[in-house]
């Protein structure tokens, strides 16, 4: 094995959300970091916005193409670079009721778990062959709780496998001195909503579940980017398999 010249972050859908709040916050704690994102436009932007950070680089990949899927893994399995922390922020959510949800549909969310499975699978082992790490998976309140106001069916699934998955990664890899946690946000601006709202009335829509939130606002993608910088930390030495709800309360109860 060659010697571990670096050691960095890897970010599975880094160039937009949480996915990159979280970079900056691993950039000012000095950590080198990777962003994987889909669209080379885009990634050149954020890593050029970054850069005044800290040290990034950025790696275009689809993940819906297996062969794209296969460079991320490559690149994983190059144990000169120590990945020490790995954030699977890459998501899809287009809320579908039951009844109308397609295959294609449903393909979507199967076809996104897993890559970040067997992309985890790889950064694992680069993990294990340099002394341990941790990663943080983003699941979802949508995993544990049902809204009627967004039907979300295969989406839920999707996030619920991932936050089985934590559990399962974490008793097995715990040997191998690495930890596996989880969060699960509830509504938190993002993106990730531009999928079916049209961007002139984001604002206003997400405006209108912040008394769903007992804190009384929606999240932020630094509210959930903090949680999950702790989560990778050591400062969490002695947390895995969990799933922490980062949700302004939503679990424990709804206004």
């Amino acid at each position: 094995m060659q010697p571990v010249h670096q050691r960095i972050a890897l970010i599975v859908g880094g160039s937009s959300g949480i996915g990159l709040a979280t970079a900056k916050l691993l950039l000012e704690r000095t950590i080198p970091t990777v962003i994987v994102g889909n669209r080379s436009r885009k990634l050149d932007q954020v890593q050029s916005e970054l850069a005044s950070f800290g040290s990034v680089e950025s790696f275009q990949a689809n993940l819906y193409e297996p062969q794209d899927v296969q460079s991320v893994i490559d690149f994983s399995g190059e144990h000169a670079r120590h990945i020490k922390y790995l954030v699977n922020a890459a998501g899809h959510f287009k809320p579908t009721p039951f009844f109308d949800h397609t295959g294609d549909d449903y393909d979507t969310y199967l076809d996104l778990n897993r890559a970040l499975f067997f992309i985890s699978q790889a950064v694992a082992k680069n993990m294990a062959a340099n002394g341990g790490g941790s990663i943080v998976h983003i699941g979802s309140m949508w995993a544990q709780q049902a809204i009627k106001a967004t039907p979300s069916s295969a989406y839920s699934m999707a996030k619920a496998g991932l936050h089985a998955l934590t559990q399962h990664m974490a008793m097995e890899l715990a040997a191998h001195k690495i930890r596996v946690n989880a969060v699960s946000p509830a509504v938190v601006k993002t993106p990730i909503y531009e999928a079916f709202i049209d961007p002139p009335h984001i604002d206003a829509t997400l405006a209108s579940f912040d008394s769903f939130h007992p804190i009384g606002r929606i999240g932020t993608a630094e509210d959930v980017a903090r949680t999950i910088t702790f989560l990778l930390s050591d400062d969490a030495q002695w947390v895995t398999g969990a799933v922490w709800d980062v949700d302004g309360g939503v679990m424990a109860g709804r206004n």
